[in-house]
């Protein structure tokens, strides 16, 4: 029900109230029974165990599952089996942590929206718990106090309330009750209302509150943040894949199986081997390296003042092509300053201090008290060395004529040693039309029609480009005079104009975002000139055209804003369900969107989103609470810098996937080929496992941390539905594969030849060759994927362009794995169970040879096949 259209007599009917008595004790008693508490209503909360069976159904956590069960049957013992599901556990462990430390957004708002509150009830006034409030109620408000619940003012004074944390202006709102507003008028115009949770800046007033709980406007807030949170790009692409490779491990079972029996093979020799081949078709490290991957990054990040709350933000980050960003706090410092003056006076001076003297705010230290505006008056005062104490002394105050929304003046009255001074400071068209007199260089002069044009020439010129103009006048008086005498026959002397100022840093970092190819979009409740002088300025827009206002929005249908919403870059006037709106659309348009903000209206859309970026120092709890990730620093440029970090550990995730995946296709391979010709089967369980869990992981990690490439940020951002295999990886994952498969059988073959095998005789062999020729095939396939593991870290460069040894991660697992590996050779113990035994000098140098060929192979397809 619209209440900002209606008269204070109809709203006194509607709510059966009394402005001067207030609800009856026993009638607020009897609303409260039935409406319950003013506060807001909490989400059914996830269980532990929720949120952990979330963490585990995953495609790919089943395929491990699956996993580890075919390894306890084929090897019989649990020891493998237990390694996997530890990675399981552990993995939904670092899920269910990172969950509970998120979701905060709805507790914070509760907190934030339980102040006290000043009812009138029976005709007394006292203060109550404002989760007490109950509809009906008269509330009085006074400069300090957080709205209680959402009011209909039906009295103020001067009354100014800082709503930038839910509108997104930068300036407080001037709030007047005996204004009958449209009922189409726009939420952030109605200044007749005041939302819960707002804070008063400036005045006192009255209203009756109108509603309370999820019923207000930030409830209504609260409502759009509980919604279910949408799987990440890299989410949805692992679940892909996990699929993929399940479906392959059933197909290969059931395919080897059928050979086998028809090749007349015992059927339980046939179900270990098709077991086998499914093992190797499934890296079991893969969910364990992305997650490990993953947290590397989220604690690189949080040392460049990026904190991710969860865990796929990282990647999500690097596919970003839109940033939405909050004007006020974001973009901009949320703190008003003076950027130019006017004066006719040769003493700036007389300015700053008129400014000051007709003010009633104060700076001390880092404690800030009164409106932005006068603040930033003050704050030039501060850099002139002009300091309030000592004006103060010197002229002390001795009366004061408020501001009020009609005159748009405010006067104080000082004393000037043995006569009295008066300074007006406010709307410029309202203090010319009282100003008779001018300063010019020091000397009082008449006020003529072209010095006032002058004037107005200037603060156009300002108001052009979005700053907002006070002008300051004076009058000298003998005697101390009454507050109505004094705004008549004023002396001008000058004007100021201030503004909301960008941040320094985002300039830099606007640049380096469209060098990328990722768009800026600002998103703000400000006017749309403001807005366009800002965005204009940052180079976010270059035409007006760019630019769309709330009104505008709300004409359009959710079709229409679809087709549109890519041709604009400043969106101003908005509520916060535009922000959603704004958001979705651009989604629509398959578009990965990230949305900045550090207010209560942005919480919504910073869930929308498919990243949602947080202030840490001047944003919210509640945005806090609904983001994916927090600026410590609050600078917008972190947030490139995070992209940058985002587009990196995608692409290692990729390198490490395309590694695994390559790896264990040449496992595949192996085995595929060796039980189609009936030949032994080249590697047993044991070692297919040691080398999923332990030899591919320790490279595959090393990827993991590749370095940041020097062009990571002039590359436009991948599509959306852009898979692991694209821009020819799956070509260079068929080959190499394939090479390390072959190359593996005909070592494993070579070994057998030289036992005293043909290839027609390779299925009688008896364990002791078999043990060997598994030896030379075992290490080839170890050692090439320690080998092949550097040609990965980049799919266009050469090895030696990028630099063999530069990444020291991987200088570590080779080291590392080549030790293990040899270890298996040497140690009794050691090969005794992995059933390998020490291989002649020849036969290492062959298996060496093999194993650089894969190398030198995907070089060369670097240096001669190009793919787009």
């Amino acid at each position: 029900m619209s209440l900002h259209n209606k008269k204070i007599e109809e709203i006194v009917s509607i709510f059966d109230t009394d402005l001067n008595k207030g609800l009856s004790n026993e009638e607020a008693k009897k609303r409260l029974e039935k409406n319950g508490k003013n506060e807001l209503k909490e989400a059914n909360k996830k269980t532990i165990f929720q949120i952990f069976f979330e963490q585990i159904n995953d495609v790919m956590i089943y395929v491990l599952i699956v996993a580890a069960v075919i390894t306890t049957i084929v090897n019989k013992e649990f020891t493998d089996a237990i390694i996997i599901l530890l990675v399981v556990i552990v993995n939904a462990v670092v899920g269910v942590t990172q969950e509970l430390k998120a979701g905060k957004a709805l507790e914070a708002l509760k907190k934030m929206t339980n102040p006290k509150a000043v009812v009138i009830r029976s005709g007394k006034t006292f203060e109550i718990n404002s989760s007490d409030l109950v509809v009906g109620d008269i509330v009085l408000l006074d400069a300090g106090r957080v709205v209680p619940a959402d009011l209909r003012l039906v009295e103020t004074s001067s009354l100014q309330i800082e709503e930038s944390s839910f509108t997104g202006e930068s300036v407080p709102v001037n709030k007047d009750a005996s204004v009958i507003l449209e009922e189409d008028t726009l939420m952030s115009d109605r200044i007749n209302l005041a939302f819960m949770s707002t804070l008063v800046s400036y005045g006192r007033a009255k209203g009756v509150v109108i509603a309370t709980s999820n019923d207000t406007q930030i409830g209504k807030i609260a409502d759009m943040l509980d919604t279910e949170d949408e799987k990440t790009p890299l989410q949805v692409k692992m679940n892909k894949l996990g699929k993929q490779l399940g479906y392959i491990a059933i197909v290969i079972c059931v395919l080897i199986f059928v050979i086998g029996i028809m090749q007349k093979r015992g059927a339980v020799e046939m179900l270990i081997t098709s077991i086998s081949l499914a093992v190797a078709a499934i890296p079991e490290g893969l969910v364990a390296i992305i997650a490990i991957v993953l947290s590397l990054g989220v604690t690189r990040m949080s040392k460049k003042n990026a904190i991710i709350k969860k865990l796929p933000a990282v990647e999500t980050l690097g596919s970003v092509n839109y940033i939405c960003s909050d004007k006020t706090g974001t973009l901009t410092q949320n703190k008003m300053t003076v950027v130019k003056t006017f004066t006719k006076d040769i003493d700036e001076n007389l300015l700053t201090k008129a400014f000051i003297l007709s003010s009633d705010a104060k700076i001390e230290g880092d404690i800030q008290i009164g409106d932005p505006t006068e603040l930033a008056l003050i704050a030039k005062g501060i850099n002139e060395g002009i300091l309030r104490d000592s004006l103060d002394e010197l002229h002390p105050r001795v009366d004061e004529y408020s501001f009020d929304s009609d005159r748009k003046l405010m006067s104080t009255l000082v004393k000037n040693k043995d006569s009295f001074r008066v300074y007006t400071k406010g709307a410029l068209d309202n203090l010319l039309k009282i100003s008779t007199h001018i300063v010019v260089d020091g000397n009082v002069v008449e006020f003529t029609d072209s010095l006032k044009e002058e004037v107005l020439e200037k603060a156009h010129d300002m108001a052009k480009e979005a700053l907002r103009v006070l002008a300051v006048a004076y009058k000298d008086t003998d005697t101390k005079i009454s507050s109505d005498e004094f705004e008549n026959n004023l002396v001008f002397i000058g004007i100021s104009g201030m503004i909301d100022p960008p941040r320094m840093q985002a300039f830099d970092s606007i640049k380096k975002a469209h060098k990328a190819g990722i768009a800026v979009v600002m998103i703000t409740g400000d006017h749309k000139d403001t807005a366009f002088a800002i965005a204009k300025n940052l180079n976010i827009a270059s035409s007006e055209d760019q630019t769309i206002s709330g009104p505008e929005l709300e004409e359009m249908s959710d079709e229409m804003l679809e087709k549109v919403v890519t041709n604009y870059r400043v969106f101003s006037r908005v509520s916060p369900v535009h922000k959603v709106r704004i958001v979705k659309a651009l989604r629509k348009n398959n578009n990965i969107v990230s949305m900045t903000g550090d207010g209560v209206n942005d919480a919504p859309s910073l869930k929308s989103a498919d990243i949602g970026v947080a202030m840490g120092i001047t944003g919210t709890d509640v945005a806090k609470g609904a983001s994916s990730m927090i600026l410590t620093d609050d600078d917008f440029s972190t947030i490139v810098v995070a992209i940058e970090e985002g587009r990196n550990i995608y692409d290692n995730i990729k390198k490490a996937i395309i590694f695994l995946l390559s790896c264990n296709l040449g496992e595949v391979i192996s085995i595929f080929i060796a039980t189609i010709l009936a030949w032994p089967i080249p590697l047993i369980a044991t070692q297919i496992l040691w080398i999923n869990l332990v030899t591919d992981s320790l490279p595959a990690l090393a990827l993991g941390v590749d370095p940041i490439s020097t062009d990571q940020m002039s590359k436009k951002p991948r599509d959306k539905d852009e898979n692991f295999f694209s821009q020819g990886a799956w070509f260079r994952a068929l080959v190499g594969g394939t090479l390390i498969g072959t190359l593996t059988l005909s070592a494993f073959v070579i070994g057998l030849i030289e036992k005293g095998y043909s290839l027609n005789t390779l299925s009688m062999a008896d364990e002791p060759s078999l043990a060997y020729a598994r030896t030379m095939a075992f290490i080839v396939l170890t050692v090439s994927q320690l080998f092949y593991a550097y040609t990965t870290r980049s799919s266009e460069e050469s090895l030696i362009k990028i630099g063999i040894f530069k990444n020291k991660f991987l200088n570590y697992s080779l080291i590392i794995g080549l030790v293990l590996q040899f270890s298996l050779l040497y140690i009794p113990v050691l090969s005794d169970a992995f059933k390998v035994t020490k291989l002649s000098i020849f036969d290492l140098d062959i298996v060496i040879l093999f194993a650089l060929i894969p190398v030198i192979v995907n070089e060369l397809i670097k240096k001669f096949i190009k793919f787009k």
